[in-house]
């Protein structure tokens, strides 16, 4: 347990959570512009969280002896998971409910006024798909079913980790 807790402080883990996470992003590149598949909003939404966790893992890499750079990448790395893990969630509700009124899906994204991703780089950020289709599954389970999978195991390796630092280290 000990070794965990030591592993935020070192930079090859952080490298590694990086490009774990950009290979995600590219793989939903993949996914839109190879595949054909397109990104509905909460997609988008979701694909935004995955950029937080790149972001994250790209402040912990940039110096992870440094107490306040690893606090914002943990900062980052919680929020981008529990947020994405709930958007997931709420994806796969919106493609299993039989009320056709229960949910409805944006046409836009509910970017802030001050950062509009979808205006700025629509090639990424623009939603173009239906919440409620299900176009692609692997093992039975939809696209969003997967990402709340993954979602769940960064939300669960990052209480891990914090927790080993928080209990052993008796540190961030």
């Amino acid at each position: 347990m000990n070794w965990l807790a030591h592993l935020p402080t070192q930079r090859t883990p952080w490298l590694l959570f990086t490009a774990i996470v950009f290979m995600l992003e590219v793989t939903a590149l993949f996914f839109q512009y190879k595949m054909g598949l397109a990104p509905c909003i909460m997609c988008i939404y979701q694909r935004t969280a995955v950029l937080g966790l790149l972001g994250a893992g790209i402040v912990g890499a940039i110096n992870p002896q440094s107490k306040i750079m690893r606090i914002i990448a943990y900062i980052t790395w919680g929020v981008s998971s529990i947020w994405g893990y709930l958007i997931a969630r709420e994806h796969i509700d919106m493609q299993t409910t039989t009320d056709p009124f229960a949910f409805s899906c944006e046409f836009e994204p509910n970017f802030p006024s001050f950062m509009p991703l979808h205006e700025w780089i629509p090639s990424f950020f623009e939603a173009t798909g239906d919440c409620g289709n299900i176009d692609w599954e692997f093992l039975s389970l939809s696209m969003p079913a997967w990402m709340e999978i993954i979602f769940g195991l960064f939300a669960l390796t990052f209480f891990i980790v914090l927790g080993s630092r928080l209990i052993l280290k008796r540190t961030v």
